[in-house]
């Protein structure tokens, strides 16, 4: 197995870290499918907590629920693999961080197993949104075996970071 942060997506970060260290501002995850990944290749850094609030690994719905606030009817209604949750965890995140500008949270489905004909293996949905108010929601569907759908899904929350701090 080839190591989940690899030299590309630790550049990824360190480019994330500097740009939010010139904008000033501070960040928070909230990560499912991911189990901490983007955290980690944040964190990786020296100087990170400059930046980095901190972050959740929710996995279960219940866990969602108690460290977010992610609504147990949201949840019934849209499942964990939805736009709702995903807008649900980041705004649950920074309300959890209170240091924290931005949060990017990530929920979906790594396979092999877990996929529907509605929510295939590889649907992945992200959360990003500013302590204003501003953000958005987006889904990718990913291919690959599970590592790649977590490299991929990782990737995808750094850009994320990215367009909310370059946006500040």
């Amino acid at each position: 197995m080839t190591s989940m942060l690899n030299e590309t997506l630790l550049a990824q970060a360190a480019d994330v870290l500097d740009r939010m260290r010139h904008a000033g501002v501070r960040a928070v995850t909230a990560e499912s499918c991911t189990g901490g990944l983007v955290a980690a290749a944040l964190t990786h850094h020296a100087g990170s907590s400059e930046m980095i609030e901190g972050g959740f690994v929710t996995y279960s719905n219940a866990m969602k629920t108690a460290l977010l606030g992610v609504p147990p009817t949201l949840l019934a209604r849209h499942g964990a693999v939805s736009a709702e949750v995903a807008a649900s965890m980041a705004r649950g995140a920074l309300a959890h961080a209170p240091d924290a500008d931005l949060a990017v949270s990530i929920t979906g489905i790594a396979g092999p197993g877990g996929g529907s004909a509605e929510k295939p293996v590889g649907l992945v949905w992200f959360g990003a949104i500013r302590r204003d108010g501003e953000g958005s929601t987006v889904s990718r569907h990913f291919t690959g075996d599970r590592e790649t759908i977590r490299r991929q899904a990782v990737e995808q929350a750094l850009d994320l970071l990215t367009e909310l701090t370059d946006a500040t």
